[in-house]
């Protein structure tokens, strides 16, 4: 079934069953590690991020980095990854404890991003950005559609922050603009109490989608350093 799925033939089957080993069978290791795939998981969306933006990079030159940050946010999203763990079955071989249906939880999607960490792992970096642009990417016209449709940046990280655990709030200060009579907007994007994004704007809506803006562009940096 994984190599139907991958294309791949497995070489260290363990890494599979650990990818679709939930954390709720609290399973453990003889040394009484966790066995679940949460530590593949984080290591397949660092790379699902790293490659995504790679490809976005080079496929469309003529787009700035807002553009691109809104196409890889709509690649990596829960809804999307839930939908095509689905569609390759996985929802299926993920070992969990009983639910009433899989598909409502971000079990499935996480045990894809779990998959892609195993194989990396078993078969490379040049396999697993196969797999990813075979089976994850959107086409072209998908992703110049998500281009034309209104930014809200903001609303892209506080749906990546969820996903991951991660608390996001800002904090937005006023502040008078000397040169005119209108006031000047500061804010700030926190994730996980550490400021990642900074945006100023004549509203407080436009500096919040600013600094949601590079904090989306900061956590895409972080998650690329695991390739480095």
């Amino acid at each position: 079934m994984i190599e139907r799925i991958t294309g791949l033939k497995p070489r260290d089957t363990r890494l599979y069953k650990q990818a679709l080993c939930h954390k709720s069978l609290m399973r453990k290791t003889e040394a009484g590690h966790p066995l679940n795939n949460e530590r593949l998981e984080y290591l397949g969306d660092a790379i699902l991020g790293a490659i995504v933006a790679d490809e976005l990079y080079k496929r469309f030159p003529e787009k700035d980095e807002g553009a691109l940050t809104k196409m890889r946010a709509r690649i990596v999203n829960r809804n999307h990854l839930n939908r095509l763990a689905m569609e390759m079955g996985l929802g299926q071989l993920i070992q969990t404890q009983p639910l009433s249906d899989i598909a409502q939880t971000h079990i499935p999607g996480d045990g894809l991003e779990a998959l892609i960490g195993a194989i990396y792992l078993d078969h490379g970096y040049r396999k697993a950005r196969k797999f990813i642009l075979k089976r994850v990417f959107l086409p072209n016209q998908q992703l110049e559609h998500v281009f034309k449709k209104d930014s809200n940046f903001k609303s892209i990280l506080i749906e990546w922050g969820q996903k991951r655990r991660c608390d996001i709030h800002f904090v937005t200060e006023e502040y008078p603009d000397f040169d005119c009579c209108e006031p000047v907007f500061i804010a700030q994007a926190y994730v996980n109490k550490q400021a990642m994004g900074e945006g100023k704007g004549s509203t407080k809506k436009e500096a919040q989608q600013k600094a949601a803006c590079e904090a989306l562009e900061r956590v895409s940096q972080e998650a690329g350093k695991v390739l480095s």
